[in-house]
């Protein structure tokens, strides 16, 4: 089995997942229905790897003149390891991946296969393995109710129990993961540098939304 903490031996070359407005962070898992020939190879061929890597990255809100085959990337990216993988009837691959790292995105490799493999730099974000500490000023009951008011005018439906006993690093992750934020939102929650600077931008961004509902009327 593979040393997932030595971020040393992660592969200078992993297949990448282009996705516009799907977040994966580290130490969250992501859900992932997988249908398009090219990515049902990619999948194929990650299973027979050592580290069953897929590379998530978004590509940039300005890509509208690029190919479909030739995106262009944000620069940073985070890396799953596949952990659940189901076929079903219709040749679907339903699958789970681990957040491990983020990365650094360098530039496509050339090779035979139909999707993307890139070569990747892993060196800015060595501690992404590590549980941070949230700052002493963090108030989960008020930030709670942030989520509450957001929830509501957004119609998210959620396990209130189970969010109110998250680790909190948990619940800061999967709420960036699962809240419908635009791309570049979401790609600045990606690159926040802590989880503190994390929470800030979670809350500003909820909260704007919550403004504009109250101002403008019902966001959907």
């Amino acid at each position: 089995m593979s040393d997932y903490k030595n971020i040393s031996k992660y592969p200078k070359n992993i297949p990448i997942f282009p996705l516009g407005g799907v977040l994966l962070l580290p130490k969250s898992r992501l859900p992932l229905n997988i249908f398009e020939p090219k990515y049902l190879k990619m999948i194929e061929d990650v299973l027979a790897t050592e580290h069953r890597f897929i590379g998530m990255i978004q590509p940039k809100s300005n890509n509208k003149n690029d190919s479909e085959t030739t995106p262009s990337l944000n620069n940073v990216g985070c890396v799953g390891r596949l952990i659940s993988f189901t076929e079903t009837e219709d040749s679907r691959y339903l699958i789970t991946l681990s957040g491990i790292s983020r990365f650094n995105y360098v530039k496509e490799v050339d090779t035979f296969k139909p999707y993307i493999k890139a070569e990747v730099d892993w060196s800015n974000f060595r501690n992404d393995g590590m549980l941070e500490k949230l700052p002493t000023s963090f108030n989960k009951n008020d930030f709670l109710k942030i989520i509450s008011e957001y929830f509501k005018i957004t119609n998210l439906q959620t396990d209130w129990e189970s969010l109110k006993k998250a680790d909190d690093e948990l619940l800061i992750n999967s709420l960036s993961i699962l809240c419908p934020f635009e791309n570049d939102e979401k790609q600045a929650l990606l690159e926040a540098k802590t989880i503190k600077e994390r929470i800030a931008i979670l809350t500003t961004l909820m909260e704007m939304s919550i403004k504009a509902e109250t101002t403008f009327g019902p966001l959907q």
